[in-house]
């Protein structure tokens, strides 16, 4: 069944303070939700964020949360059961990403320790603090996952990255499936696989053949409203859902040369990041 709009519920957002997970906030605030749930590490941008959908007339609870700590996320889901019982929509949206070395020149081993944690890991606990209680209610729930395009191909200088985005999909869909196949029909999982996306967090990431950045509005609109329907899985542009079927078909050799040829293998060789 579709939501047509998240009035009366329940929206947890994790990475809210900037970036997507800010607009996805902003989303909530404007659809009536009765409680927008923002979770992220950085205190001062969480604080503004916060002030900004307060100010809005949104009904805004903070929490600073580590998602690379299991505990920091128990600790924070049980004091938002505490205050507002439970959640209908969950908003998987925190992440990383490091360097642009290959793999052998990785120097920071705490780096693979952290992306993987946020990544790929924070999703399965943050989820599974609230899940159970989305199942065993009677109304309509959501689970939106942002993973990547990066974990529908292979990429050089960010194979951690890819590898941890790869884990985030094969869960989520996964879970997908599950609960179709309990006959939890009123609970549904959308993933999100966006190539790279203006929000400075790819900084420096080279521009991919028919491939422009994505404009992060764009982004949480489509999201959002996919969402909203029930909608399984988002891969946006489509040059990425093409990628995505022609990686399927080629023999390795041709694939190698064609992602190489439109760009894909060297989109991280400039890469920066966020300052």
């Amino acid at each position: 069944m579709k939501l047509e709009t998240v009035a009366g519920k329940r929206v947890l957002v994790t990475g809210a303070a900037m970036g997507l997970g800010r607009l996805f906030a902003e989303h909530a605030v404007r659809e009536g939700a009765d409680a927008v749930v923002l979770w992220d590490i950085n205190e001062l941008a969480l604080r503004d964020t916060a002030a900004q959908l307060t100010a809005e007339g949104g009904k805004v609870h903070t929490h600073i949360v580590d998602v690379s700590s299991p505990d920091s996320i128990r600790e924070a889901a049980e004091q938002v059961r505490k205050e507002i019982g439970g959640i209908d929509i969950l908003v998987n949206n925190a992440g990383i990403v490091r360097g642009n070395t290959y793999f052998w020149e990785t120097e920071n081993r705490t780096d693979i320790d952290k992306t993987m944690a946020i990544n790929t890991l924070a999703p399965m606990y943050v989820t599974l603090e609230f899940l159970p209680g989305m199942v065993a209610g009677a109304g309509e729930a959501r689970v939106l996952n942002i993973a990547s395009s990066a974990g529908l191909v292979a990429n050089p200088r960010m194979a951690v990255y890819a590898a941890s985005k790869w884990g985030a999909l094969g869960w989520s869909d996964s879970v997908r499936i599950e609960l179709e196949q309990a006959g939890h029909d009123h609970v549904k999982v959308t993933t999100v696989c966006p190539t790279y996306i203006n929000t400075g967090m790819f900084e420096g990431a080279k521009g991919i053949l028919f491939t422009p950045m994505l404009d992060q509005n764009e982004v949480v609109d489509t999201s959002w409203d996919e969402m909203k329907k029930g909608g399984a899985l988002v891969v946006l542009p489509w040059t990425s859902r093409m990628n995505r079927a022609l990686t399927g078909l080629l023999p390795i050799k041709v694939r190698d040369f064609y992602l190489n040829a439109v760009g894909v293998y060297h989109s991280m060789d400039h890469f920066t990041g966020r300052k």
